[in-house]
């Protein structure tokens, strides 16, 4: 049998009405020998129905997620529920308090961390209770995201292509109720360790966001985020209220073409702004040397025709970073 989690959670899960209170994780350090991590939970419960499990900053640099999940924690009212809403609004709280894709204390990925260890690193150990204590409580999980500090994203809703078709169609689903600008059939580069990964094999209905980056969030993109997740519990039948629809772009990542990623340090030049059309073979983005003058940049080409849907935050790139990414 597997270790108990160390994690406690201050609120009772079963209970109807709204709690507010903390996932507590003890974490003893040098400034606090019997110290703990206190993330942030809601949960608001109205009778017998379907959960929804809400989670954002997965990686603590991402904020559309945090500002929609904060205010919904704060406004959602029961009466209107049926069911429960569970809402972690920074899932990877001490990267979101640090402001960085990875925690400040173990340097883990959240989302490159599942299923988990109860005995492991900090980040191991909140994996490990999302894994065993909160997925299997939900019907559907949705998971916000953006680019973070290096990547600029279109603002889309997403979710995969899955084995089981029902379970795929459900996702997508409510990733056309969520009615984001745009809808992704997204391509993971690296699925191990995923959240995503952990919840799809349970069979959890899926989905999540990529809404903007750069390591900010804007006006438009936290209106979208707001808006869609409302619209999602109310499509899952667990918030009052009919689906306020906006008209979608469906789009689809049907290769590891999609992705262009950098052979050599340099300066980053997009040549083509998000949202515009991109043929195959046209040069999308060049790399400028740093060291001297005189050396022609590196020219980097589009695998395949589509529009380009996320590209490289920060004007300096390394070898190995994601530059571009074209959808179709």
């Amino acid at each position: 049998m597997p270790k108990p989690s160390p994690i406690s959670p201050t609120v009772d899960f079963d209970r109807d009405g709204v709690q507010h209170g903390f996932l507590r994780l003890p974490y003893s350090r040098d400034d606090s020998a019997w110290g703990s991590v206190m993330i942030p939970i809601c949960v608001v419960r109205n009778g017998e129905g379907p959960t929804a499990l809400l989670t954002g900053a997965n990686h603590g640099d991402e904020y559309e997620g945090p500002l929609a999940l904060y205010e919904l924690a704060r406004t959602l009212d029961p009466g209107q529920v049926s069911g429960t809403v569970i809402i972690v609004p920074a899932m990877n709280y001490p990267a979101f308090r640090a402001g960085t894709r990875t925690s400040p204390i173990d340097k883990g990925n959240m989302n490159r961390s599942f299923p988990g260890r109860p005995d492991g690193t900090a980040t191991e150990k909140i994996a490990d209770y999302f894994q065993r204590e909160l997925l299997p409580r939900a019907d559907i999980v949705f998971d916000f995201h953006s680019g973070g500090r290096t990547l600029d994203f279109l603002p889309y809703c997403a979710a995969h292509i899955l084995p089981d078709k029902a379970q795929e169609a459900k996702a997508f689903a409510a990733v056309e109720a969520f009615s984001a600008p745009f809808s992704m059939k997204m391509r993971e580069i690296d699925a191990v360790g995923m959240y995503d990964t952990a919840a799809e094999e349970m069979g959890k209905v899926f989905v999540t966001t990529e809404l903007g980056g750069g390591g900010t969030a804007r006006a438009e993109t936290v209106r979208i985020a707001r808006r869609g997740i409302a619209n999602v519990l109310r499509h899952a039948g667990i918030l009052d209220g009919a689906v306020e629809k906006a008209q979608t772009r469906w789009l689809d990542m049907p290769s590891d073409d999609c992705f262009a990623f950098a052979e050599d340090d340099g300066m980053f030049e997009t040549m083509v702004d998000l949202g515009e059309d991109v043929r195959e073979g046209m040069v999308i983005a060049r790399i400028h040397s740093l060291g001297r003058t005189g050396i022609a940049p590196q020219k980097v080409r589009a695998k395949m025709p589509g529009l380009l849907v996320a590209r490289h935050f920060p004007g300096l790139v390394k070898a190995g970073d994601c530059m571009c990414v074209v959808a179709q």
